[in-house]
Formats: C-alpha cells, sequence, structure tokens
C-alpha cells in the first residue's frame, strides 16, 4: 500500500494504492484512512487497477460506504476512482 498527499485542483488530496489487497482488506484500510482524514482534505485517490480483475473496482465504485463519502468521481483511467470526503 502506498499512499501520498497532494493538491489536486485545489483541492488538498491522499492517494492510496489497495493493488494486492483482498477487497475486505482493501475496505478496512480505506474506511479507517476516511475517519482519520484531517477535515482539510477532501479527496481520496484510490489506485485499485483493473486488469486482474475488478473486485476491488466494484468494492470502491459500488458497496464502499461511509457518512463522509459524499460521491464518487470515475476517471478515464479505469484503475482508479475518486473519493470525495466531507
Amino acid at each position: 500500500m502506498k499512499m501520498k498527499r497532494r493538491f489536486r485542483m485545489g483541492v488538498l488530496t491522499m492517494t492510496v494504492d489497495i493493488h494486492g489487497m483482498t477487497a475486505e482488506q482493501a475496505k478496512r484500510l480505506l474506511l479507517q484512512k476516511i475517519d482519520r482524514l484531517p477535515k482539510d482534505y477532501g479527496q481520496i485517490i484510490v489506485i485499485h487497477g483493473y486488469h486482474a480483475g475488478n473486485r476491488l473496482q466494484t468494492m470502491v465504485r459500488k458497496e464502499l460506504k461511509h457518512t463522509r463519502l459524499k460521491r464518487r468521481i470515475l476517471t478515464m483511467n479505469a484503475g482508479e476512482t475518486i473519493l470525495v470526503i466531507e
């Protein structure tokens, strides 16, 4: 799992790479990151890949739920999803 922080379009953003994890491990990690994310962050870019199957992609795009998760942005890259956090 790799993580980095940066500004993207004026929003403080965290990037989390969940390649190689099971869907359950990735879900637990992402929920933990959302819980602990400071209020000044607005997005989490999740790198989940898609060539080795779409289980992680499906979990991030359809199954992940959290009260701070406001929407998902599907990018032109099928291997990443942006989570908009409040």
